[in-house]
């Protein structure tokens, strides 16, 4: 006999509205009472069993803009910039990355590129009239052209696990041409035809409505381009990267999509990525081609509000606040029915329905993207 319990959530969705034991509501709730999270993308309808939000918009206390380090030798070493950066859920999440691409990752790549710890900091919004402790805050991450090398900024998820997801930043891309703001997941791998990468990049160079959407590789070992694997698309209603904007990118089995403010932009199906990947957020130049190549000093700025995410994992993550049970947790299923989409406050998911048993997702990740691959 079928339960509840067993049956797939494709099956269950519609029912869920007709059967008088479930409550719906559309309240804020707590990431503790939820089993899953739905969202919709595009014309689906998706469901994750994680959700993680990150607020750096009221962190007074850790502003402050670190000078550039201008000595290559001692700038991937640097500490972090503020005790934030070593504070959970931070450090539960993301690391600072603090690799170089002296082993020549681009071929064109005209300067060292080295990111730094010391380029990871919390900016107050200094055209805020409030006093320095209630100014708005930001995460900033900076690339800046030095004498003798591109000094760069990186955080990656601590994570490589991730198998799905639905991610978004409130954010904004300043500074001058020549470098690359970025967002995307990531499988790395030595043979370029087997990276697998889902990005949005913004290129300073570029006219400032203009951001690319690509699922890597987008060439060959040869150097064929793939027209295919990217959507160069303009940001809609007027905006620039240089405004405010969320910028939002689904990963499904199916897809990739991407939206800014909630407004579909692009979508492609080729080379989804299959595997389990990492999250990076970043900053940066090499003098390649595709970055263009700084001047003396100049620099950019990836700006980020807040990061929200909804995923499904091959692992817990710490820290995280719906973390998906073990099998031996005994049987469940996806009780209770959460959203972060078109809740009143960022960050707070809000409870779509609830059976009243509470939250039972056991085994629920693994069993949700078995469905997703399978649909």
């Amino acid at each position: 006999m079928k339960t509840l319990e067993s049956t797939p959530l494709s099956t269950l969705l519609p029912l869920l509205f007709l059967l008088p034991s479930f409550t719906l509501s559309q309240s804020l709730t707590d990431d503790s009472k939820c089993g899953c999270y739905l969202s919709k993308s595009s014309n689906d309808t998706l469901f994750f069993s994680q959700h993680r939000f990150f607020d750096f918009r009221s962190l007074s206390q850790y502003a402050g803009v670190p000078p550039a380090i201008q000595d290559s030798a001692t700038s991937s070493s640097a500490e972090v910039t503020s005790p934030y950066f070593k504070s959970s859920p931070f450090t539960d999440f993301w690391m600072p990355g603090s690799w170089n691409n002296s082993n020549g990752v681009r071929e064109d790549a005209t300067i060292t590129m080295i990111n730094s710890p010391n380029n990871v900091y919390i900016e107050a919004d200094s055209s805020s009239s409030s006093d320095e402790k209630n100014k708005p805050t930001f995460l900033t991450l900076r690339t800046q052209r030095m004498q003798t090398f591109q000094t760069s900024a990186e955080i990656e998820s601590t994570s490589s696990k991730f198998q799905y997801l639905s991610m978004r930043m409130l954010a904004r891309t300043l500074g001058s041409p020549g470098a690359i703001t970025a967002m995307f997941t990531y499988r790395d791998s030595a043979q370029l035809s087997k990276v697998q990468e889902s990005d949005l990049e913004i290129r300073t160079s570029d006219p400032q409505n203009v951001i690319h959407y690509t699922n890597q590789p987008s060439y060959t070992d040869e150097g064929e381009v793939l027209p295919q694997a990217t959507k160069n698309a303009t940001m809609p209603g007027g905006l620039k990267w240089t405004d405010w904007a969320v910028h939002r990118l689904d990963w499904t089995p199916k897809y990739t999509a991407w939206f800014v403010n909630d407004v579909p932009v692009a979508q492609t199906e080729f080379q989804v990525p299959r595997d389990v990947s990492n999250i990076i957020l970043n900053a940066w130049s090499d003098g390649g081609k595709w970055t263009g190549n700084m001047s003396l000093l100049d620099a950019a700025y990836l700006q980020v509000q807040w990061f929200e995410i909804v995923y499904n994992s091959t692992e817990e993550i710490k820290g995280g606040k719906a973390k998906a049970k073990s099998s031996t947790d005994g049987q469940g299923g996806c009780q209770s029915v959460c959203s972060v989409d078109g809740t009143s406050q960022v960050g707070k998911p809000v409870m779509l329905w609830d059976n009243g048993v509470g939250r039972t997702n056991g085994g629920l990740d693994n069993r949700l993207n078995d469905r997703e691959r399978n649909q």
